[in-house]
């Protein structure tokens, strides 16, 4: 499959990566707070003196700023850690924002939306939208559905609170992919070795 080499700046995807993790016990958040503190001085020891806070395109930034945490944290295992799958997501991301086709039906309720595209993008809508879907039904306050089709993969998103349902369709397709801050720790978890697309 051809990659793009160019990605752009992706639209949904934030720059910085999260290192905290909630603790069980208060004994647990003082640890993982005097992990978290010394990485952090870590990483601002290692930041350059340029005026720039940007190392480049978004894809490059995001990942170079995924090898500053790595880098920092003296748990890191590097026999795991996997940069070019983070990559191959990265590009994931950009394909659907910039190629995908996605039709959008209001409805009372939300919105449906049909996402097409070629060959590549379509391959990677059947890969992120049920990857993320899955994310967005950690909201109770709406009901998500999608199905997967030869040609197209279809994603519902609707609530009985009209409220909701207003949101749903000032979001509309691309902002209901954007929606749950999770993708920090979703590419933190990628770069350390885990599954790019189980539990997106």
């Amino acid at each position: 499959m051809n990659r793009p080499t160019i990605f752009g700046l992706i639209a949904f995807s934030s720059m910085a990566i999260p290192i905290f993790v909630t603790a069980q016990t208060h004994k647990d958040h003082n640890i993982h707070s005097s992990m978290s503190s010394n990485i952090a001085s870590k990483i601002n020891a290692s930041t350059s003196s340029s005026p720039l806070t940007e190392p480049g395109q978004g894809a490059f930034a995001a990942i170079s700023e995924v090898v500053k945490v790595l880098s920092a944290d003296d748990n890191t295992d590097w026999s795991k850690v996997n940069l070019t799958n983070l990559r191959d997501h990265l590009i994931d991301m950009d394909i659907l924002i910039r190629n995908a086709t996605a039709t959008q039906t209001t409805l009372e309720n939300g919105v449906s939306t049909k996402v097409t595209g070629d060959a590549e993008t379509l391959a990677t809508a059947k890969r992120m939208i049920p990857a993320h879907g899955n994310e967005l039904r950690s909201d109770k306050s709406w009901v998500v559905d999608f199905t997967v089709n030869a040609n197209d993969v279809i994603l519902t998103v609707t609530s009985e609170d009209p409220k909701v349902a207003l949101r749903i369709k000032a979001l509309g397709f691309y902002g209901l992919m954007a929606s749950q801050d999770h993708h920090r720790e979703h590419h933190y978890i990628i770069a350390k070795g885990g599954d790019a697309h189980s539990g997106h």
